[in-house]
């Protein structure tokens, strides 16, 4: 099968960088995948649960935030706020931070309050699903 390299950029560490068989991110308008010789674009990547898989091996998944990717002659650049594999998540702190969002969603003080803790929400969602996935296969 053809790969492509993967640049995964968060906010304060290279996460990942190396070849790709597939990518699958979620977007905007739903989940986004990308394989080798994949067209040019640039689409913004909102909270959710990103799918990768490194030539010979298996499936990989970590919870992104918002960010974007990129992808240009067989090149992928993914840049986000934060990405935690499922060994990194603490599920208590995730399950917390989607109860506080829930309570300020149903508080909607002012619409900017309501979409930070909309967002807020999505990603403690996604963390939980990944921590979960990860649950799954090892327990």
């Amino acid at each position: 099968m053809n790969s492509f390299t993967i640049h995964i950029l968060a906010a304060d560490r290279v996460f990942y960088e190396g070849p790709c068989e597939s990518l699958i991110l979620p977007t905007i308008s739903g989940l986004y995948g990308i394989q080798a010789l994949h067209r040019e674009v640039v689409c913004a990547i909102v909270p959710g649960e990103m799918k990768w898989r490194i030539p010979g091996g298996e499936d990989q998944y970590a919870a992104v935030s918002a960010g974007l990717v990129k992808v240009e002659k067989n090149d992928v650049l993914i840049l986000v706020d934060s990405v935690e594999r499922p060994e990194e998540i603490d599920e208590i702190r995730a399950k917390r931070a989607s109860d506080e969002a829930k309570e300020a969603l149903l508080q909607r003080r002012s619409i900017q309050e309501y979409h930070s803790a909309e967002a807020k929400l999505a990603r403690a969602l996604s963390r939980l699903r990944v921590k979960r996935r990860d649950n799954t296969f090892n327990g």
